[in-house]
């Protein structure tokens, strides 16, 4: 009786209806494939939050290609009864839960993930210390590359369970701040405009965005922290060096001494 049943869910599937629906999976794979192939292309072309938008479209049409195949597909193979349509789904959620409990939690936080926007390709995100740019959005994943040059592979689970850091959130427009370890005994006002200079003159900054410099008075000296814009967030490692190389060779020119941190006194930087 039960095999009745099971059997009754599914239509009779014709010759026709199976080139049909191997034409559907066929075309839904090719149109995924071409654009993952042809919008990082695109973007590569365009600069700031163009270029963001275009990587951006890559998992949204993904979701709606996957979702109109399966739209086309299921009344091909299966009456679409309400009845049958509770069952299936009653089935497929007891499936999903003691099975692929995990797997079908990172799908969710995936599809999740595309319409809220905590990521998207070009964002510049940390997640558990591992930071870097995100390539691309999977079903199940992200993928980053670090700044070594590393892929890792970030399962969408961790929207539930832990924080993400995201240091352009979309934009074109991502803060570096590059320290300076000083001892105490220097003219804090100019040493200040000194490294502003600096930020100012460097060919990787942003203009539009402002540069700040903030003071800190420690027990071993004077920390200072040099806030500027890149012009493009892939820049930032480029950008930072420049700051440093070029600051520390100002602030020798003005004979300003450079403070000697015990282990104890470092002062932890974030890559």
């Amino acid at each position: 009786m039960e095999t009745e049943k099971i059997i009754g869910l599914f239509k009779t599937v014709t010759s026709d209806a199976v080139i049909e629906i191997a034409l559907v999976i066929a075309v839904s794979v090719a149109i995924i494939w071409l654009s993952q192939k042809l919008f990082p292309w695109l973007a590569e072309h365009l600069h700031g939050k163009q270029r963001l938008f275009v990587l951006a479209m890559i998992p949204t049409l993904r979701v709606v290609v996957f979702v109109l195949a399966t739209i086309w597909i299921v009344p091909m193979v299966i009456e679409t009864t309400v009845q049958n349509m509770i069952a299936i789904l009653g089935a497929a959620g007891l499936a999903i839960g003691f099975a692929m409990k995990d797997y079908a939690s990172s799908l969710i936080a995936g599809i999740v993930a595309v319409y809220e926007l905590p990521y998207r390709p070009g964002d510049w995100i940390e997640v558990d210390g591992t930071y870097g740019e995100v390539k691309h959005i999977g079903m199940r994943a992200v993928e980053l590359v670090t700044p070594d040059d590393t892929v890792v592979f970030v399962p969408h689970l961790k929207l539930w369970t832990g924080l993400i850091h995201n240091a352009n959130n979309g934009g074109p427009s991502l803060m570096c701040v590059t320290s300076f370890y000083l001892t105490a005994d220097h003219d804090a006002h100019q040493v200040k405009q000194l490294l502003e200079d600096v930020a100012l003159t460097s060919p990787y900054v942003q203009l539009k965005q402002p540069i700040t410099v903030v003071i800190s008075e420690q027990p071993w000296g004077t920390h200072y922290r040099l806030k500027a814009y890149p012009i493009d967030p892939r820049q930032q490692f480029q950008f930072m060096t420049d700051l440093t190389a070029r600051g520390k060779a100002r602030l020798r020119a003005i004979e300003v001494k450079f403070a000697n941190l015990s282990p104890e006194h470092a002062v932890p930087v974030n890559p």
